[in-house]
């Protein structure tokens, strides 16, 4: 070629040399940065990919630290518990020792009842002073907030966890659909005395007493005997029809459930010949005013039997099936509520009876995903641990809390030796050291199945999507050193190229020269 204003060769060799140029600043940048996405233009769908994976392992990074500061929480929260616990055992020793009224004095019961002021005290203070970073843990606080209970159905309500899902408030119906019952036996006697000198013997959950009934006892006689030993026995007698003497009589259980349950047996007689005969009342069987044995047998309602035991409460609760227990009903473990509900006996024991109320807030709410939804995190309620809301126990149809153990309650045992009030005092007692326990077994559940669980899978996952945005966005060192010694080779070539399609047009000169 002779001509010189277009040098073709030159532009070749100059682009070939700015193609690698550009491979060159790329190889560099990428070994550079130890990344092999460092803009858009080098991996667009890439980067989005990356882009993507590193907001979600973010995100799940948070998720670990959330689960590790909601297990400090709990330690915080355990910590108290365990002194509230301490504190409690420490009442039942001083309640224990007040009732041993035949060795303890007066002044040493009150100095017992000093002690249990001062213990419930304190209970008072740390539900109050338990924090953590300045969140209140045991003060009700972290409890929902519930509107519509009616009280005269349901005395007591525990919310342990609910599922708002994005709603304002949460609708909790209750229906009974078999009612709570207590054991019974009926005792027949149609002469409406004993016969002959009778020891009977009366058990129940408490225990078994024999008493022994002279010949010539009326039934209601025998009533007061039996029930004189019902704090022993946990059984109480009554006239089937108490306008009627001789109608016979029913042996109950004090308490409803499948825990309860009545045995009369008569001791050193036929058990179910002469005139003394005991029967079974079948459980959804209610005993009309006027007995008629006859009636009630040839209709299969009247069966010979010397013990029985009571049936727990069964009720829907919004679509699930209640664990029933005596009058009390739970729901656990379910998707959108869990909670304990104390019925009361007229509720409980009507069969079709039901009531609603809403649970409208509260909670702790503890996310535990890398995504805010409701499917990732967990809300549960801690009850206010106070004297006045610790402990709650329906007695004589009112709800008597741990407070009602201070000097000047209900549950006082410094001004007063009744047996009954030992005994309720104890009850109070019992529930207080069992919803401690339920809240301590619920949290410590939560940590170690949930929470710990929880990381674990999280720094799984937080492994695998790290080195999946590692295989798309790092740099492989041993290909872009290949390719780096490829690009400096092609530079090099492509610049000597260049010269040498520069000189290529002097070559004209030859001719000018001729």
């Amino acid at each position: 070629m002779a001509r010189i204003n277009s040098n073709i060769p030159s532009l070749i060799a100059r682009s070939n040399l700015n193609r690698a140029n550009d491979d060159l600043q790329l190889r560099l940048n990428r070994l550079s940065t130890g990344v092999r996405i460092n803009r858009g233009a080098d991996d667009p769908a890439g980067l989005i990919v990356s882009e993507r994976l590193r907001s979600e392992v973010s995100g799940l990074n948070q998720a670990v630290s959330n689960s590790s500061r909601a297990s400090s929480v709990i330690a915080t929260t355990e910590g108290a518990l365990s002194e509230v616990s301490d504190l409690l055992s420490s009442i039942r020793s001083l309640v224990v020792e007040a009732a041993n009224t035949g060795a303890v004095s007066d002044e040493e019961r009150q100095a017992n009842q000093l002690q249990i002021d001062s213990a419930i005290e304190s209970i008072t203070r740390i539900s109050n002073a338990a924090s953590f970073g300045g969140l209140k843990l045991l003060n009700g606080s972290l409890d929902y907030t519930l509107s519509g209970v009616n009280t005269a159905n349901i005395p007591k309500v525990a919310v342990n966890s609910a599922n708002f899902a994005g709603a304002s408030n949460v609708q909790v119906n209750v229906n009974v659909i078999s009612s709570a019952q207590t054991a019974n036996i009926f005792l027949s006697a149609s002469t409406g005395v004993f016969l002959s000198t009778t020891t009977i013997a009366i058990g129940g959950a408490k225990g078994v007493q024999e008493i022994s009934i002279l010949s010539g006892q009326t039934l209601a006689q025998v009533r007061d005997a039996v029930n004189q030993f019902k704090d022993a026995t946990g059984v109480v007698a009554s006239l089937v029809n108490p306008a009627n003497p001789n109608s016979g009589l029913r042996f109950s259980s004090d308490e409803f459930g499948s825990k309860a349950f009545v045995s009369v047996e008569r001791v050193g007689g036929p058990p179910g010949g002469g005139w003394f005969r005991t029967y079974k009342t079948p459980q959804n069987f209610a005993l009309p005013s006027t007995i008629s044995l006859a009636t009630l047998q040839a209709g299969g309602n009247l069966l010979a039997a010397t013990n029985d035991i009571g049936r727990d409460v069964a009720a829907i609760v919004n679509g699930n099936l209640a664990t029933g227990e005596g009058v009390k009903v739970s729901v656990q473990n379910t998707t959108s509520i869990s909670l304990n509900l104390d019925l009361s006996q007229t509720f409980a024991t009507t069969n079709g009876s039901a009531t609603s109320f809403y649970i409208t807030g509260g909670g702790a709410l503890y996310q535990l995903g890398g995504t805010i939804n409701s499917s990732q995190q967990i809300n549960i309620g801690v009850q206010s641990i106070a004297a006045s809301r610790l402990g709650g126990t329906l007695i004589n149809n009112q709800l008597q809390f741990l407070s009602s153990l201070k000097t000047g309650g209900a549950n006082d045992l410094a001004t007063s030796k009744a047996r009954k009030n030992f005994a309720e005092a104890t009850a109070v007692l019992d529930t207080s050291v069992d919803e401690i326990s339920q809240i301590r077994g619920r949290l410590g559940a939560f940590e170690k199945n949930t929470l710990q669980t929880n990381v674990r899978s999280l720094q799984a996952a937080i492994e695998n999507l790290t080195a999946s945005e590692s295989r798309i966005r790092d740099a492989d060192f041993a290909d872009e050193t290949s390719k780096l010694t490829r690009a400096q080779i092609l530079t090099s070539a492509a610049t000597n190229i260049l010269q040498l399609s520069n000189q290529q047009s002097q070559s004209v000169l030859q001719l000018l020269r001729q």
